[in-house]
């Protein structure tokens, strides 16, 4: 039996099966993987933006499968504050931490070191098992690495 190579992105098509990754996987353009309907599969894309809920790939066979974003540990803070969001958002960006934000909450991550930095900042960040789909980049997407065109101070 051989594997099924996944070899494009795609606009449009009705999905076969679906590809449930977290976001560690989603990031990358070659990777073996399980469908969600048990057949192995290997990823054989090019490199760019992340997978993300809802994209379709084509595979060699020209069957198309849809991306399924998997629950992941991510902590959650919430606030009607919006001052407030954006203090955490700021200090979130600053250490380079991938956001979701929606209206009212943030997510990133699980990680107990920036949730105590939230609760400094008055947040109280809680702990659930949530599908992650971090904001893209303002130059672009770069997956998780950390290869983008200005200099740190660190």
């Amino acid at each position: 039996m051989s594997v099924l190579r996944i070899i494009q992105r795609v606009a449009t098509g009705e999905p076969a099966t679906t590809l449930t990754l977290p976001l560690e996987q989603r990031v990358k353009a070659r990777l073996r993987v399980v469908l969600d309907d048990g057949r192995e599969a290997g990823l054989f894309l090019d490199r760019g933006p992340i997978l993300r809920d809802g994209d379709l790939l084509r595979a060699e066979d020209g069957s198309v499968i849809g991306v399924r974003a998997a629950p992941e540990p991510v902590s959650v803070a919430k606030t009607d504050d919006a001052h407030l969001l954006a203090r955490a958002c700021y200090h979130l960006g600053n250490r380079h931490a991938p956001l979701q934000i929606l209206p009212g909450e943030i997510r990133y991550q699980h990680d107990h070191v920036l949730d105590d930095m939230l609760r400094g900042l008055g947040l109280t960040p809680g702990l659930a098992e949530l599908p992650f789909e971090p904001e893209p980049g303002a130059y672009g997407e770069h997956g998780s690495g950390h290869a983008h065109g200005h200099s740190h101070g660190h």
